[in-house]
């Protein structure tokens, strides 16, 4: 068992046309991470999910998008920790947050899953609630609109000038709470 190996899991569904929908930020922010190593992700069959396989300070990770719907997100996260000997509390999933306002990002561990059917899913398929997670805020819908539509929408013309940003910003605090465990990263990345 590698104590040290990690895994940083973007939530997002498969396709091109959930491409740019706020529910694939994590999907957006996973790519992030692998451009800034220069690497490309493959095939991981066994887990159908695409990975990169990595060195992030000194420490083996492994970089994940599983190719399941998001709801269906347990069973790839699983077979990942199997497969590569990562224990919960160093697996890092970072997804869109409806309880957060766009663009705010906050570190936890464990915790509900916020009506979050992909972390649901890796919770039931864990067995835990105890990993690590990235949320990334993407707002309320508007009016009555339905959550499950709103998420699956794309981002506003407003919204994607600050995208790039988030994303980036939301790369590095994935890397910080590896690199600095949760605490340190949190009395970084969350507003005094």
């Amino acid at each position: 068992m590698n104590t040290d190996a990690a895994l940083i899991v973007g939530l997002g569904n498969p396709g091109p046309q959930y491409e740019s929908t706020r529910h694939n930020v994590g999907f957006m922010i996973a790519d992030a991470l692998a451009a800034r190593i220069g690497a490309s992700f493959s095939s991981h069959k066994k887990s159908n999910s695409d990975v990169v396989q990595a060195r992030l300070h000194e420490r083996p990770v492994v970089i994940a998008k599983p190719r399941t719907f998001m709801n269906l997100s347990g069973q790839p996260v699983a077979a990942l920790a199997r497969f590569f000997s990562v224990e919960p509390s160093n697996i890092v999933v970072v997804h869109d947050e409806l309880d957060l306002d766009f663009g705010t990002l906050r570190l936890k561990l464990g915790g509900g899953e916020g009506g979050h059917n992909g972390l649901r899913s890796i919770s039931q398929h864990l067995g835990t609630k105890d990993y690590l997670r990235v949320r990334v805020g993407v707002g309320r819908p508007p009016g009555r609109m339905d959550p499950a539509s709103y998420v699956l929408k794309p981002f506003s013309a407003a919204e994607r000038k600050d995208l790039g940003v988030i994303v980036e910003e939301s790369a590095d605090a994935a890397e910080l709470v590896l690199r600095a465990g949760l605490e340190a990263a949190q009395n970084q990345v969350h507003p005094r």
